[in-house]
């Protein structure tokens, strides 16, 4: 582990994304203690791609077309009902005092989804981690499950900052009907930019 590798890596996972999308939405409908489940959740969604990329599967995901290209339609499409759930006022928004609230199960459950439908995450792991690991690394798998570990805990604790501070700001909000209006929308539009995007993405 170097500077350079915590450098890129708290980019990679400061700069906006699902993940992040998600926890933020949740801190505001939910409050702090919600987001730091879903910022948990988020980072369990990490682990499968971790996986796949250190036992080699990741491989198989970057050389199949059809396999690449099948996990990125399934992620496009939960990206788009998330955005049409959001819209709706049924989805990471809803805030209705007579609504059901979500169980942690539940927001761990989604947030995972939102990562594990994210085959960009398994190629990251494939072409990232490898550039930081020795040549004569004597135990490469144990020294890429170290940075894997490391980039999990920066990713947890940027998404915890992230849905505290929305937290932060929920009275603000909630109080206002035109401003959650908006950010509804705005939600709604960001799902269906990331969507767009990861279907425009080349492999």
């Amino acid at each position: 582990m170097n500077l350079e590798f915590l450098t890129l890596s708290l980019l990679v996972v400061a700069s906006p994304g699902t993940g992040a999308a998600v926890t933020i939405a949740t801190g505001l409908a939910r409050g702090t203690r919600t987001a730091l489940v879903a910022a948990f959740g988020c980072t369990l969604g990490i682990v499968p791609h971790m996986l796949a990329a250190v036992t080699g599967l990741a491989t198989l995901l970057h050389a199949s077309a059809l396999a690449f290209e099948a996990v990125k339609v399934a992620g496009v499409a939960y990206l788009l009902y998330i955005a049409w759930m959001t819209w709706r006022e049924k989805g990471v928004l809803e805030v209705k005092a007579d609504s059901a609230e979500r169980t942690d199960w539940q927001v761990i459950r989604h947030a995972v989804l939102v990562n594990l439908l994210n085959p960009k995450l398994s190629v990251f792991f494939l072409a990232f981690l490898p550039q930081f690991v020795a040549r004569n690394e004597p135990a490469p798998t144990l020294a890429m499950l170290e940075l894997s570990a490391i980039f999990m805990a920066m990713t947890f604790a940027v998404f915890a900052v992230y849905g505290a501070f929305a937290a932060r700001m929920r009275d603000r909000v909630l109080g206002s009907p035109a401003a959650m209006a908006w950010l509804r929308r705005s939600f709604a539009a960001t799902f269906v930019a990331l969507g767009a995007k990861l279907a425009l993405t080349p492999r």
